[in-house]
């Protein structure tokens, strides 16, 4: 189910580059826009570590060092080929690390998950909303202090879906991560995009 996946973002990649649409986000302007929901978990100054899960050629590393956010980051994806161009992109930053193999990733302070829940390519929805929810444990076990994540929304205009994506009942996965992970979660969906992001705090 996933080599599909993989297949699907290295040919968005080979056709448009480390840009938005090279993985697949229709602008720069939403693909930041997702990075600053992301980063409402509001971190504690200083320096932190950071899994980025589904990473693609790093495009979350320049958002960080753009905010003046050092951290000691650490890329995974399941595309070998996203992860040739992040480690080409940010070969000069020593606290990058890339990686394709998932049991490579140790527990770090933050994850984040941006994007990657939403492209199913017709695989079956109930497979699917099992493969996020088994997901969602990893990034809790990877996790130390908080994580975070975007879906697609089922509150999204039913005439503008696409058959090939997932759209989840984000009431279904706030209850999900209250129950399973954590107290203190946040369930954000007052920005203008087609989706929502949660943060757990642990």
């Amino acid at each position: 189910m996933l080599q599909r996946v993989a297949n699907y973002y290295a040919d968005k990649l080979e056709r448009f580059g480390s840009t938005a649409a090279g993985v697949d986000w229709n602008s720069a302007e939403s693909q930041r826009l997702r990075f600053s929901q992301l980063l409402r978990l509001e971190p504690d100054a200083g320096e932190h570590s950071v899994n980025d899960y589904g990473c693609g050629y790093g495009a979350l590393v320049d958002y960080l060092r753009a905010r003046g956010l050092a951290w000691q980051y650490r890329g995974f994806d399941i595309s070998d080929s996203m992860i040739a161009r992040a480690r080409l992109l940010h070969h000069d930053d020593p606290n990058c690390s890339f990686t394709a193999d998932e049991g490579a990733l140790s527990p770090a302070d933050y994850t984040f998950a941006s994007g990657i829940f939403n492209v199913t390519l017709g695989h079956d929805e109930g497979a699917w909303k099992d493969y996020v929810i088994e997901t969602l444990a990893t990034l809790n076990r990877i996790t130390r202090q908080a994580f975070a994540f975007n879906l697609l929304s089922t509150y999204s205009d039913p005439a503008r879906r696409r058959s090939d994506l997932f759209y989840a009942d984000p009431l279904f996965f706030f209850d999900l991560c209250k129950q399973r992970f954590a107290p203190r979660v946040a369930l954000l969906h007052d920005y203008p995009l087609y989706e929502f992001t949660i943060v757990v705090r642990k």
